[in-house]
């Protein structure tokens, strides 16, 4: 519970620091504002055809009676409009921060110093560091949609599917988020992706602490504009406290 309560707290520092830092709150807003609109439309269309979706999706459907049709497939859309609206929120963060790549680099930066110790940048070109953000977002994404397809296929189980399933999509969610948000800063360390989320995966509860409350946040209209520079902030220190509790000789550079 320790580091349940710890993540959710490096969340709110974040938050904090944003508001204390009102210009760089302000331009944060800009790319994310930018996504959103596309986003939006996007999910608009995914409402509109989720019907159809879920009838093309589910033929061997066809042939049952007209209620337990319909509500297996009302089921079905359910499912499909709260998947997409999970993995929006995964995939959202990371063309946001695509988007705003350089800004939010630099935020990463600022909040390094005012904490001290701050580290060099690997020695770089932004092409390049582009193209790793871009491959190691892509990779994320697999992930999630690798893990998406189970809970899909098990959200049809009895009771399990409706209860377990849910709550193990946020979870999931929860951790891919804090991933890419602290890409960020684990990049600015030329720390590889393999070992982000192997640090990741050793402090669970610090990172559900983090990544669910944030999850469950963007899910509401424009909060994910008005709180990314500050999720971005948070999780630079969810960086911070994980390199700072990693074991000797585990924490540093890695190369793909």
């Amino acid at each position: 519970m320790g580091d349940l309560v710890k993540g959710l707290g490096l969340l709110a520092r974040g938050q904090h620091w944003a508001l204390r830092h009102r210009s760089d709150w302000r331009y944060g807003m800009a790319p994310a504002l930018i996504t959103l609109v596309g986003y939006a439309g996007a999910l608009v269309a995914l409402v509109v055809w989720s019907d159809d979706l879920a009838s093309w999706a589910t033929p061997f459907a066809d042939g049952w009676t007209s209620p337990v049709r319909g509500a297996f497939r009302e089921l079905v859309t359910a499912m499909l409009v709260c998947g997409g609206l999970l993995v929006a929120v995964i995939s959202f963060t990371a063309v946001t921060l695509l988007v705003g790549q350089p800004f939010y680099e630099s935020l990463a930066h600022r909040v390094d110093v005012s904490q001290g110790n701050a580290p060099e940048p690997p020695d770089r070109s932004a092409l390049r560091e582009l193209w790793t953000g871009v491959r190691d977002s892509v990779r994320v994404l697999l992930l999630v949609g690798a893990f998406g397809v189970v809970l899909f296929v098990l959200g049809f189980v009895p009771v399990v599917g409706q209860t377990v399933v849910p709550a193990v999509g946020f979870c999931v969610s929860g951790f891919f988020l804090t991933a890419e948000l602290s890409a960020v800063s684990m990049q600015r360390r030329d720390i590889a992706l393999r070992e982000r989320l192997r640090l990741l995966r050793g402090r669970p509860m610090l990172v559900l602490g983090f990544g669910v409350p944030l999850v469950l946040t963007f899910l509401v209209p424009f909060a994910a504009v008005v709180l990314m520079p500050g999720a971005v902030a948070g999780a630079t220190l969810l960086t911070r406290e994980l390199l700072h509790a990693a074991p000797p000789g585990r924490s540093g550079p890695t190369v793909e």
